[in-house]
């Protein structure tokens, strides 16, 4: 009896998960079995925490319609996020990432869980209270951040924090912590404007985003 030939393999790896998809068949099929083992055989990897994918298409030619289209079936998994989706070609010629340059991640971080990042990250999502996201660079957060947020974490005082909706459990920006936020002033909660934290002569402030300009920063970094 012939083994099953398998279209899609998952590879653990030491930063998150290497989804391999076979270049020699139809790329219906290879969506086909995408969806059956993230739905149906492989659901352990569906819980914990958020994990990091790379997608390899090998020698495919692919548009930018299919990449959107594997990258929409495994980001519906809510703690799979897709870092890349690479050919042999882009693999080769691939540059050695810029660290200044911002990388945008989507999802939700739930209690218990942690995003960790290299670099500064635009997270599209929310952070809930007993969640967490660190960085080695700045956090833009466009969504609510209820949980722990640690910017700048091997130690760059530059580094900023901001999030549409800031409401933190904690701030933490190189080694430096913000006060309790029961010690916030909660008349602002609902303000509607965004808000970010930096350092300033050693201690952690907080303001308003559209006074950004302040710190001299013209660009995000």
């Amino acid at each position: 009896m012939t083994a099953t030939k398998h279209h899609v393999t998952i590879k653990g790896v030491k930063d998150g998960l290497v989804f391999l998809l076979d270049d020699a068949c139809e790329f219906d099929v290879v969506l086909a079995e995408l969806k059956h083992k993230l739905e149906k055989t492989h659901q352990q990897i569906l819980t914990g925490p958020i994990i990091h994918v790379r997608v390899q298409l090998g020698s495919r030619p692919a548009t930018e319609e299919q990449k959107g289209e594997v990258r929409e079936i495994i980001s519906r998994k809510g703690n799979l996020l897709v870092q890349s989706i690479e050919t042999a070609d882009s693999a080769v010629q691939k540059a050695e990432p810029d660290p200044t340059e911002v990388k945008m991640v989507r999802g939700m971080v739930r209690s218990g869980q942690t995003l960790s990042h290299d670099g500064p990250v635009l997270f599209l999502g929310d952070i809930n209270p007993g969640g967490s996201i660190v960085s080695t660079g700045s956090i833009y957060i466009m969504g609510s951040l209820r949980g722990m947020a640690h910017a700048g974490i091997d130690g760059d005082e530059t580094a900023v924090i901001a999030a549409s909706h800031m409401r933190p459990t904690q701030l933490r920006i190189a080694g430096i912590i913000s006060r309790p936020p029961d010690e916030w002033d909660v008349s602002e909660a609902y303000d509607a404007y965004m808000e970010f934290a930096y350092i300033k002569n050693g201690k952690m402030e907080i303001d308003k985003v559209h006074h950004f300009h302040k710190l001299g920063l013209n660009q995000i970094s």
